[in-house]
């Protein structure tokens, strides 16, 4: 069966020591698997301390990051490299396996045009010598294509399943996000049949970011593909509320959330749950 996670978003609003603890705590009481820990650009995070928090409150972690204007590939391949090889230390420091999130651009950062063949060049030049330093660490990652008003490399998981087989490499993935799936792909179905194995890790959010099963996602299709291609990844929240003011601006959410945060976190795992148990027979 998959693994039900969730983000540090549905506690905090980015990682800090303390506020990391009080996440990490939260999410076991609530009932989750495991968390994802979003990196700060800055990689200012003791992984060995946050390993050991995780292991004494009986959670898993993984972690991603999504890199900053400062790395925006075509622009600053050799500083995205330089980045993204320095996150998968920390992965490997705390004994993980994975690194997913935006990985491929930085998110709002634009050319007014579509991705070209030459940048195209430049991302898989970067990712093929990043998934060389990741396998020689045992460690997967996984790019996250997000919707068109965020970016413009990776849009769509068949995107990132092209640039997989062009590299040749066994140990890139694709990072799926149900709330970039809605605006995106065609439906919920097909994209995780495509990915099969490939498919690491999948951000599961309803399509205005509140509570699951209230809004226009395809839950049905999404798990009857899931379990068709036999899915036990994790399962991981990114849902958001209003009460967090530090999300309000990076997420937009220029309206009142209908749940708090606490609500929000324990009604969708509820749900996930039971499209588990529906549809994993």
């Amino acid at each position: 069966m998959p693994k039900f996670g969730t983000s540090i978003l549905s506690f905090i609003p980015s990682w800090d020591a303390e506020r990391g603890r009080y996440a990490i705590q939260q999410t076991a009481s609530f009932g989750f698997d495991m968390l994802e820990i979003s990196l700060p650009s800055t990689l200012d995070f003791d992984a060995k301390t946050v390993k050991k928090q995780l292991d004494d409150n009986g959670v898993e972690g993984r972690l991603s990051l999504n890199i900053p204007a400062n790395c925006h590939i075509p622009y600053y391949p050799d500083k995205a490299t330089d980045l993204l090889k320095r996150a998968l230390d920390l992965v490997a420091e705390m004994e993980g396996d994975f690194l997913g999130g935006v990985l491929h651009s930085a998110i709002g950062t634009f050319t007014g045009q579509p991705c070209t063949p030459d940048e195209r060049k430049i991302v898989q030049q970067v990712f093929k010598e990043v998934a060389a330093y990741a396998k020689e660490r045992n460690i997967t990652i996984a790019p996250e294509p997000i919707n068109r008003y965020e970016s413009y490399v990776f849009t769509a998981a068949e995107e990132v399943l092209e640039m997989i087989e062009a590299i040749g490499a066994d140990n890139i993935g694709v990072h799926l996000d149900t709330f970039h799936m809605n605006i995106e792909e065609r439906n919920f179905y097909e994209p995780v049949i495509k990915a099969g194995s490939r498919l690491k890790h999948v951000h599961m959010t309803e399509s205005d970011r509140g509570m699951m099963g209230e809004g226009n996602v395809h839950w049905d299709d999404l798990f009857r593909a899931l379990a068709e291609i036999n899915y036990q990844g994790p399962l991981v929240l990114e849902n958001f509320s209003s009460q967090i003011k530090e999300l309000v601006g990076p997420t937009s959410l220029w309206r009142p959330s209908k749940y708090n945060s606490e609500d929000l976190a324990k009604g969708s795992l509820a749900f996930m749950k039971q499209m588990v148990e529906k549809w994993y027979k």
